[in-house]
């Protein structure tokens, strides 16, 4: 007999977001397919959440992604749940970066949104259902400073995550964009900023906490469906 367990197919897997995703979905009786560039991450993920399944996969390769797309319909089936947590991005002010770097961007955050798209949402077209979290930053909203090669690549991938969300909410797709207005605790982020260095806990989002959010979100009711949804701390000034 089959296995007729929903499958989340979730990209961008790593120490934060993606991990913890992988974690909740799996928890709420998902079988996750798990999208990342790192084999040993993907091992690791593996042996811990039970009938998952790596792919390694740098999303910026298109055709890589495309045949990822295709392996885990074969493999596993169709997935009833994207969360697109890739991401790439820099932030530099205008001339201490190169112009190559807007286009690298566009490609992991949003281009590979937009195939993904095409390869997954057919299939939930006829199963009438369907899911789409994009995970995003309030750069999808405004220009900061230091962010000319990344802003404008997140906000194309808001507004394509709404077209998708307008043109697919109607035949049962839910697609949403989850902003979230802060640094995210990993060991990663932890390093990345000077400021952020043995900073309490309180000033970032919590990987598992937003992992229940996303969870949230993509079970909710059809008659009150979110697309914009922000998190942030309750000591983040906004």
């Amino acid at each position: 007999m089959g296995d007729n367990r929903p499958i989340c197919m979730i990209t961008g897997l790593g120490e934060g977001t993606g991990g913890y995703a992988a974690k909740k979905f799996s928890k709420e009786g998902y079988r996750v397919a798990m999208l990342a560039r790192s084999p040993e991450r993907l091992k690791r993920f593996e042996k811990e959440l039970k009938d998952s399944k790596g792919y390694v996969c740098d999303v910026s390769n298109i055709d890589l992604l495309k045949e990822t797309c295709s392996r885990i319909k074969k493999e596993m089936g169709s997935p009833e749940v994207l969360i697109h947590n890739a991401v790439k991005g820099n932030f530099d002010i205008l001339f201490d970066g190169k112009p190559e770097w807007l286009e690298e961007n566009f490609r992991v955050n949003t281009t590979s949104l937009l195939y993904l798209a095409h390869e997954l949402i057919p299939d939930m077209v006829k199963a009438k259902k369907g899911v789409i979290i994009v995970t995003g930053n309030t750069a999808a909203k405004r220009g900061l400073a230091n962010t000319p090669y990344f802003a404008p690549t997140k906000a194309a991938q808001r507004i394509l995550a709404q077209s998708l969300a307008r043109d697919f909410g109607p035949k049962g797709i839910h697609v949403a964009y989850l902003m979230i207005d802060a640094s995210i605790n990993t060991p990663w982020t932890r390093n990345r900023i000077p400021k952020q260095i043995n900073q309490p806990d309180k000033i970032f989002s919590q990987p598992k906490d937003i992992a229940d959010e996303i969870f949230h979100i993509a079970n909710q009711e059809r008659s009150a469906w979110s697309f914009d949804v922000e998190i942030r701390p309750d000591i983040e000034e906004w």
